[in-house]
């Protein structure tokens, strides 16, 4: 119930369409109540106003006629631009970012304004009157209604010139990469709310896994018999787009049930896919199995609203299209492991969720398997690795921006993590490059080593008494030079004035 709201709130606040029909709506209640204050101020109020004057039903007309039909004009052609833009992106940098284009607030608000005074316009058009028309012996003309209608039309204008700015902006690849990486960072405080600390007490583990049903518990093999739970499968098919826990534990305390889950938001499912295994098994009939599936909700494609492995993989399609044979762009790539670094440094300071989760009651109720921060290293700059590993400048980043992340680590199997991840890189490295771009990858790798070992895992700073010297000379060589050049000024001074 809770995951299909999830999942239909979500479709209404991205979908292009919305913000331009609010506004339209708003548009439309507006030429209403305009025209009603219009009607009971009448024409007077303008007399005492030095720069306008009441207008004519025909001048009327004529100015919202044309405001009308130019902004419907420049309505469709912002659309069109738009999507030009959007196909451009998407052959570039990968159909995945299509979400974020089309759920861009700065294309939807230009889009919505053009349309909004379009329609106010007409809703204001309508209510003009000449003289003799419908069986009125006065003619009608809304002049406030006008004014704001001219002010709209002025406002569109500047809407206009932020759409031509805002477009080549929103495309460039920069902006593209710097906008998934804050929507990770942005994502991570809803899930993971809590500091890194230790792990949870003896005590407190050792009664949760008192409470682990023996059918899954780690080491319980099926011999063929019944494994002591059922199995509960998917009923749709699509891309788990939302699972909502609270759906979950509100079904299992309910029906008193131990809940093991088999799938994540972003995992494909079709009928027959085990969802989830339940315990006990004789609890479970058809009222269990459909509360429990209402915590799912799928679709046609992956979203980013409950699902951070897609934003990390649209990170690493753009590098894997940067480091291409045909395009061979490692800043882009290099942008990206930035991004990536900061995403991971921020996740290392945060406790991932635990596998258990107990009612108010503290009785097990679901079991999951949460990804962990190795896991997430794994699925960022692991899934990268063989891309960047080919090429010096890349690889070299890479072990750069493990690098940043460590100084984040305060527990040592994360930090283990990042030194595997520069292990399996250097080993990559080897086998694909060759010469001075190894030497360069191995220097960085050393320094990198040296960074983990530091106190602070800080670098090590450059050393200064190979280049004093050298710098040392260079500077007597210069000043010299200004010497020798300020005598030879002093000497030709002295001959031109003794000539003189």
């Amino acid at each position: 119930m809770y995951a299909r709201l999830e999942k239909l709130v979500d479709q209404i606040r991205s979908g292009y369409w919305f913000v331009p029909a609010v506004m339209a709506l708003g548009a439309l209640l507006l030429a209403i109540v305009l025209v009603a204050i219009d009607v009971k101020l009448g024409d007077e109020w303008l007399e005492s106003l030095p720069f306008f004057s009441p207008s004519r039903p025909q001048g009327a007309r004529a100015i919202l006629t044309a405001i009308g039909g130019s902004m419907i004009g420049v309505a469709g052609t912002v659309f069109s631009v738009m999507m030009a833009a959007v196909v451009y992106a998407s052959g570039q940098y990968g159909p995945r970012l299509l979400t974020h284009f089309l759920s861009d607030r700065g294309n939807q608000f230009t889009l919505g304004t053009f349309t909004a005074t379009f329609t106010y316009s007409m809703m204001v058009l309508r209510t003009i009157q000449s003289a003799g028309e419908s069986g009125s012996s006065q003619a009608f003309v809304p002049n406030l209604a006008l004014l704001v209608c001219i002010l709209l039309a002025l406002i569109s204008i500047g809407v206009l010139i932020f759409f031509i700015h805002h477009v080549p902006t929103r495309i460039h690849i920069s902006q593209v990469i710097a906008g998934i990486g804050r929507a990770l960072i942005a994502a991570i405080p809803n899930r993971y709310p809590a500091r890194v600390g230790e792990p949870g007490a003896d005590e407190e583990d050792a009664a949760i896994e008192k409470q682990i049903p023996e059918c899954f518990r780690d080491g319980f093999e099926d011999d063929g018999d019944e494994p002591g739970f059922a199995e509960i499968e998917a009923d749709s098919t699509g891309y788990v787009q939302f699972l909502n826990e609270l759906t979950l534990m509100l079904a299992a305390r309910s029906h008193d049930l131990v809940v093991r889950l088999n799938i994540r938001p972003g995992d494909y499912i079709f009928p027959g896919t085990p969802a989830f295994d339940v315990w006990p098994a004789e609890k479970v009939d058809e009222q269990v199995e459909a509360d429990l599936l209402s915590a799912i909700a799928a679709g046609d494609r992956r979203t980013p609203a409950d699902d951070m492995l897609f934003l990390l993989d649209e990170l690493v399609e753009i590098v894997a299209r940067a480091m291409s044979p045909g395009v061979n762009d490692p800043s882009t790539s290099n942008t990206c492991l930035d991004w990536m670094a900061a995403v991971m440094a921020e996740l290392a300071q945060r406790n991932m969720p635990a596998a258990f989760t107990l009612d108010d009651e503290d009785r097990l109720r679901i079991i999951a398997s949460p990804l962990g921060f190795a896991d997430y290293v794994r699925l960022s700059f692991g899934s990268a690795r063989d891309y960047v590993a080919g090429d010096k400048i890349a690889a070299s980043h890479f072990l750069h921006a493990l690098g940043l992340v460590a100084r984040s680590c305060t527990r040592e199997d994360r930090l283990q993590a990042l030194v595997s991840e520069a292990d399996y890189l250097h080993v990559l490295s080897r086998e694909k490059l060759s010469g001075h771009s190894l030497c360069e990858v191995e220097d960085r790798m050393k320094q990198f080593s040296a960074m983990i070992a530091h106190p602070r895992r800080r670098a090590p700073f450059p050393a200064l008494r190979e280049a004093a010297p050298e710098a040392g000379k260079k500077g007597k060589s210069a000043g010299k030079q200004a010497e020798s050049r300020a005598r030879s000024g002093s000497a030709s001074r002295t001959k031109r004035q003794s000539s003189s």
